[in-house]
Parts: C-alpha cells; structure tokens; sequence
C-alpha cells in the first residue's frame, strides 16, 4: 500500500477536535515542524481542530511549533515531563492564567506510559514518583518491599512525528537522536503521520535497519529540508508570522 500524501494540508486534515495528538520530539530534536504548522494553519483558517490533549515531551519554546500551537489557543491540555524548558513563555502565561491543563508525568514514565499503550498493556507498577504530589489519588501495591505507583497507559487519536527516510509503504529509518519518542508513538496512536526527509522506494531501505515498520504508519508526507526549533527561535520567529 502506497502511504505517500502529497500535501501537508491533507496530512492533518483528518484530525478532529478534542483530539488527543502525540508529537514527537525531545526539544526541537525530532520535533515535526512542518506537521504541526500545517496544522496550525488549518485551525487559523477553519477553527479546527481545537480543544486538543497533545502528548510531548515539553510544552514548546519561543513562539513555533508546540508553542505555536497553545498561542492560538489550540490546546486544552499538555501531558509532558518539562513544562518549562528553554523559553517557556507561552506555556507559562496560559497555565498561569487557567487556560490550559497540564499532567506532569516523570520523562521515563511517560516514555513507559506510551510503550504500554502501544503494546496493549493497560496499566503497569513504577516507583517513579512513590510519595510524591504525582502519585497522589494513584493505586498503590508493594513488590519485594518497595512501594509503586499504578500508572495507565497513554494513547493518542493521531501521532505527528518525523523521520529521515521512508518508504512508500511506511517503514521509517531516523537520525540519532531524533528518534527519541517516535517508534513508540507510532504504536501508541490509532493513526500516525509522518513527515520524513527522504522518501525511497520498497526495499531501498534494508529491513535490518528498519526502525519503525510501515504496519504502524498511515501516512508519510515528503519534507526535504525540515526547519529546526533552534534555529526558528534563534531568528526570533513566530508562526504564523505577524504582520507588520
């Protein structure tokens, strides 16, 4: 099955309101930029989809991607480890002021919680955050004589993530760290999107090195030269840009 999208718009036009997204990305590494401002230019046009759950590792910076996206008021609430990380701000003004729910949930647990989901597995025992504010109202067992946190699983509607290489029938290679929290959002998600540097033909790809296969991928959109945080925030730009 060809998998190939051939605009960003159709890539994200499926995605409804009071959906629950993953985006991948640990910082702007892996970060699908392009996806989440295709995204973000269909609600600016249409009003949708808003209300949204977005599962990431933090809550964005500067004023673009993730950020971008809670600026125009897009999400209702954030499930991520770093709320605040290099330049908060927008986050931070919108929790401040009531206008968006954060769930803090320790980095390896939200890895854990995202795995499970996509591996079937409803709930599962951790010591991460055993007396802390974040076990509060959680079940919890003892296990050899240590205590642990009942934490459930966590699955999305749609995954937006981004790879290096993909093939036209989904199978995905990524770049060093990039990878980070894709392969198990792909598994995590009812339908995943991906947006990848290089699209090869079947078989181009050896299967050894096959990361993420194309069974958890329902469509790749061709991005060339992907922009990066970093470098969007070092050039103090916002999206979508204001005019002058």
């Amino acid at each position: 099955m060809d998998k190939r999208i051939s605009t960003l718009a159709a890539a994200t036009a499926q995605i409804a309101n009071g959906a629950t997204v993953m985006i991948g990305g640990f910082g702007g590494s892996g970060a699908p930029i392009e996806l989440i401002h295709a995204l973000i230019d269909r609600f600016v046009t249409t009003g949708s989809p808003g209300n949204l759950t977005v599962i990431n590792n933090n809550a964005g910076n500067g004023h673009v991607g993730i950020a971008a996206m809670i600026e125009q008021g897009m999400v209702a609430r954030m499930i991520c480890s770093f709320p605040r990380s290099a330049d908060p701000v927008v986050f931070t003004e919108r929790y401040l002021a009531g206008q968006i729910d954060l769930e803090l949930v320790p980095q390896g647990t939200l890895a854990e919680r995202i795995r499970a989901g996509g591996a079937g597995i409803p709930a599962f025992y951790t010591p991460t955050g055993f007396g802390t504010d974040l076990a509060r109202g959680k079940p919890v067992a003892e296990f050899d004589g240590r205590s642990y946190v009942q934490e459930r699983w966590l699955k999305a509607d749609v995954a937006l993530i981004k790879a290096e290489a993909g093939d036209h029938l989904g199978n995905l290679t990524y770049r060093m760290a990039a990878r980070n929290f894709a392969p198990l959002m792909a598994m995590a998600a009812m339908r995943t999107i991906v947006q990848v540097s290089h699209v090869v033909a079947p078989g181009d790809i050896d299967p050894e090195a096959v990361i993420t296969p194309g069974i958890f991928v329902d469509g790749i959109i061709h991005v060339p030269d992907p922009a990066q945080e970093e470098d969007l925030n070092r050039a103090g730009a916002r999206y979508p840009e204001v005019a002058a």
